[in-house]
Order: C-alpha cells, then sequence, then structure tokens
C-alpha cells in the first residue's frame, strides 16, 4: 500500500510503497476514506510523543470501510462504514471498566501508538469496543473531521465543562479545535466569546456560532476584553491552542467558580505551563483536561448531527491528496488556513 513514512523525527515524510496491515485477533483492517490533518500529528512527527517508534506512519482522525476482521471480532463484517476514537480502550482496565476508555490504562492509538492513516489501509485494534458505525448520509470527509479534534472538543464542552444554556464559553484558538468547540457550545446554548489573532479566522468563528470577538494581536489584555464582553468572565473556558499565553489567558479569564478545559496539546517546551494559582485558589476555578471521547458517547454527538444542531461538514477545509499531506504536515504549526484539511484522494 502506499503510506506517508517518516524515518526521523523532525525530517521530511514521504509517500513510499510499505506492506499492507494485517489485522489483530481482536482488530479489524480498514481502507481508509478520508483522514483528517491534526495538529497532534505535527506533535507526534516533531518527536514530542514517547508512544512513537521509528519508522513511523502518522494519522488518527480516519473514516473508511471495513477491510480484514480477526477471529474474535464478532460486532463488524467487510464493507461496514467506520470511524474511530483516537484513544481506542482495550475494554479489560479499571479506566475502560468505569466506562473511561478515553484514559484507557492500555490504550490504543492509530497514529501514535501504532502506524496510522496517512495510508492506503489502517490497523485497528479491540474493534469491538471502539469502531462507531457510520450513517450512510454521513460522507467520509466530514466523518474523518469528527475524530479527534470535533469529539475532544464535544466530550471538552459537554461532559467536562458541563456547560449550560446561557452561560458565557470563551475559545482561546479557532483551529479546528476551536471551531469545533464554538460550534458545539452555540448548539448548548451558550453565548460563545472567540479569540484568536487573525480577523480571518476570527469572522469564521462567528459563521460557526460565536456571539463576540478578540484579536489578541490587537488587544493589549485579553483577559480584560473577555471580562468585559462577559460581564465579569467567562463560566467555561476552554485553550483550544495548547500554549503557555492561551492556557494562562483562559484560566485567568474565568469568573468565579468557572471551569477551564484544556484541549490543545502542551507538550514539548511547552509541557509545564505557568497557571495563576492563587487565582484557581481564591475563585475555587476547575482546571479540566480533555482527551478524546468513548465511542459509546459518539451516539449523543451523531443525534445532534443527525437533527442539524451540530454541521462538523462546514468545519472541512481544504481536500488534498496523499501525496500532499507530507508538505501540509510540516506546515501544521504556521496555523494556516480555515477549518479542517482532510486527505480524501489516495
Amino acid at each position: 500500500m502506499k503510506a506517508v513514512v517518516f524515518e526521523q523525527f523532525g525530517t521530511p515524510p514521504s509517500l513510499q510503497n510499505v506492506a499492507d496491515p494485517t489485522p489483530s485477533p481482536d482488530g479489524v483492517v480498514v481502507k481508509v476514506e478520508a483522514t483528517g490533518l491534526c495538529r497532534s500529528d505535527w506533535h507526534g512527527w516533531m518527536g514530542h510523543d514517547p508512544d512513537i517508534t521509528l519508522p513511523h506512519v502518522p494519522g488518527h482522525e480516519l473514516a473508511g470501510t471495513v477491510q480484514a476482521i480477526g477471529g474474535r471480532v464478532r460486532n463488524w463484517k467487510i464493507g461496514d462504514r467506520v470511524t474511530v476514537p483516537f484513544v481506542a480502550g482495550c475494554d479489560h482496565c479499571f479506566e475502560c471498566n468505569s466506562g473511561n476508555h478515553q484514559v484507557c490504562e492500555h490504550q490504543f492509538q492509530p497514529g501514535f501508538s501504532a502506524w496510522g492513516s496517512f495510508a492506503e489501509y489502517v490497523a485497528l485494534d479491540f474493534a469491538d469496543t471502539n469502531l462507531v458505525r457510520l450513517p450512510e448520509e454521513l460522507d467520509f470527509a466530514t466523518a474523518a473531521a469528527l475524530g479527534c479534534r470535533f469529539v475532544t472538543s464535544f466530550r471538552a464542552v459537554v461532559d467536562q465543562g458541563r456547560t449550560r444554556p446561557g452561560e458565557w464559553v470563551a475559545v482561546h484558538g479557532c483551529g479546528g479545535v476551536g471551531l469545533s468547540a464554538i460550534m458545539i457550545a452555540t448548539a448548548m446554548g451558550a453565548n460563545v466569546v472567540a479569540v484568536d489573532l487573525t480577523d480571518e479566522k476570527l469572522e469564521f468563528a462567528r459563521q460557526m456560532g460565536a456571539v463576540a470577538t478578540v484579536n489578541a494581536s490587537q488587544t493589549e489584555n485579553v483577559v480584560r476584553a473577555v471580562k468585559q464582553i462577559t460581564k465579569g468572565g467567562a463560566h467555561v473556558s476552554i485553550d483550544a491552542l495548547g500554549h503557555p499565553v492561551t492556557c494562562f489567558n483562559s484560566i485567568s479569564n474565568l469568573r468565579r467558580r468557572g471551569r477551564h478545559v484544556q484541549v490543545g496539546l502542551m507538550l514539548g517546551d511547552h509541557a509545564k505551563a505557568q497557571v495563576p494559582m492563587s487565582k484557581i485558589i481564591a475563585f475555587e476555578l476547575e482546571i479540566l483536561g480533555s482527551h478524546g471521547m468513548q465511542a459509546f458517547r459518539y451516539g449523543a454527538m451523531m443525534e445532534m448531527i443527525a437533527t442539524g444542531k451540530l454541521s462538523p461538514q462546514k468545519l472541512v477545509g481544504r481536500k488534498i491528496s496523499l501525496a500532499e499531506a507530507p508538505a501540509a504536515l510540516m506546515a501544521m504549526d504556521r496555523f494556516g488556513g480555515l477549518g479542517i484539511s482532510v486527505v480524501t484522494s489516495f
């Protein structure tokens, strides 16, 4: 099969011919019909993820059809249209048994702990626990866009942030994660303030539902601006970028007893960010993470998509070929373009 491979961290990936994967006894092989480009893939390519061994095929936001099935798989057949959370649970550890597959102790992560979906085919373990059936009316490009940023944002806004109608939600960073969070928070009845560095992305954020915007490149004090807009601070604030500045601002712009949710990855030089601990204590703030979403929680999200309350297809930006993926991957740290880029041609 054709796949994007990097031999060393930080060196240009290349399109290569490699051996086709085979399914594990509990897994399947999926023919990849679409796969999204995510900044997490860039972090992996840079060497920020200890689970990656070289050579490596990145890619973790995928949708496709089942092509081969392991001997112990019971719930799936060849030809089924599927997607999968980027964190797949083993279904045997304490966390999985408590319903928290997204923090499984023995998690399987395509594109990180195993070869991923920047390829014609990808092997996925623990299929009966983790595969998600796709409705016929959901196209593969949109389904791939759900795989990491959208589902992580859904969990961040709905489950972790516990967003309620009428609350103010601040979203720092209007890339794929941030735009997803804006759309989902709006669907939950919240009022969203979007923060980014460019007017182009902030205009797109308004199209996704933001009622107010702050251009951080033109605003002297982002925290003060958000507090003025929200008349005292956000009830929920999300760092959708993953940077010491956005993390600090997201916590600082909360009102008393507010909830900060960290979605953007903090890796490499940013792994140990400073936080305003005195304010966290005085205001009784909650600091939460959001790391993917369990397969069984997709049902609620899919219902909101089916009824039109969520429109993830609006987030799909550039559609590219697998041959274009290496250059696009290396450019992920520049935060260019709008929406989510998706590989749709293999």
